[in-house]
């Protein structure tokens, strides 16, 4: 099994990175140059331009760490890749298993019913441990109504079927997210889902930690030979990582929604850390992103029981073991993709 690894995550627009005596190194003006063994990496995520000398793009490369280069707000600019790694039977098989409707479909309702099962799973767990703030009524029906549009999913014979169950799912699930923000009312909210750009702090923070997940499923999808830009339920789109999309949507309850609500609900970041833009747009600033990504990569050592590999796993690793089950799954050495599903 793949061991947990580093991501350095760089959001100083000023720093240059370099190598030096098989060390990263990290020069910002007036300041003492910082170095980190890159034995000890598995990523690297630049936020706004970073210099990044060519030598160390090479070693990124020999030494399979993802170099990916994004905006202050997380929209994805570019990724320096090496060879393609794994079988190349393999990604045919990915390729010729995507053109077909009937095997895709199921594919995208494993993923379907990961998602909808661990949304489920945390609005249950929100009503077992804050009944007393809750309207507890209405998460009763709302856990009743994912129950039976889980069964649903099987039947769905077309992807604009399966697309209507998981919208609906994701309306009835998002429609008692306000109830689960418990502090810092005035700057946490949410109304709705919205996006690009975000227009509250709760849903930037949401689209952040949404970002980092799809990245880092990006690059264990690559790891194993699979590529992240073909997918299975996600429409295929020029620069848009489908498969990635695709594995993150059963994750991104369990990583994503409950870390961004502990975080607001324990006061790890305040609403004074984000700006309203003219345009309506809502952006983090410098500490609030920092603190979000520590909290990030600290989620990621946590450990839970895999449900279907049956081992202790820190989270960090549950990108590379769904990708690994889903490469398993394209050899026929399993019968079917086996989705996340939380416990």
């Amino acid at each position: 099994m793949r061991k947990l690894a580093n991501v350095l995550y760089v959001t100083s627009p000023d720093s240059i990175l370099g190598i030096e005596d098989e060390a990263l190194t990290i020069k910002r003006e007036d300041q003492p140059t910082k170095k980190l063994p890159l034995l000890n990496l598995q990523g690297i995520v630049c936020f706004n331009y970073v210099g990044v000398s060519p030598f160390l793009m090479g070693e990124c490369v020999k030494r399979n760490i993802g170099l990916t280069f994004l905006t202050p707000n997380g929209r994805f600019l570019a990724r320096v890749n090496g060879p393609v790694s794994g079988n190349v039977l393999l990604r045919k098989k990915q390729y010729a298993t995507s053109e077909d409707p009937e095997i895709s479909l199921q594919i995208a309702k494993n993923c379907v019913i990961g998602k909808i099962y661990n949304q489920r799973k945390v609005l249950q767990r929100a009503r077992r441990d804050h009944a007393l703030l809750l309207a507890t009524a209405q998460f009763d029906t709302i856990i009743q109504e994912l129950k039976e549009l889980l069964k649903t999913v099987p039947q769905a014979t077309t992807k604009a079927e399966l697309m209507a169950i998981e919208g609906n799912a994701a309306r009835r699930y998002f429609s008692l997210f306000d109830q689960m923000i418990f502090h810092q009312k005035d700057h946490f909210f949410f109304k709705d889902r919205n996006r690009r750009p975000p227009t509250d702090p709760m849903n930037a923070v949401l689209s952040f930690l949404y970002v980092l997940l799809a990245n880092e499923t990006a690059s264990a999808l690559e790891s194993v030979g699979l590529d992240a830009y073909v997918g299975f339920y996600h429409t295929d789109r020029p620069g848009r990582k489908s498969l990635a999309l695709d594995i993150m949507e059963e994750l991104r309850p369990v990583l994503c929604d409950r870390l961004a609500l502990t975080l607001v609900n324990r006061k790890q970041i305040t609403g004074q850390g984000f700006t309203i833009k003219e345009t309506g747009g809502v952006l983090m600033d410098d500490d609030t992103r920092k603190t979000v990504i520590v909290a990030w990569q600290e989620k990621k050592k946590e450990e839970f029981t895999h449900p279907f590999m049956k081992e202790r796993l820190p989270y960090g690793l549950l990108p590379h073991v769904q990708a690994l089950l889903l490469a398993r799954h394209l050899r026929d050495d399993l019968e079917a993709y086996p989705p996340f599903l939380w416990s």
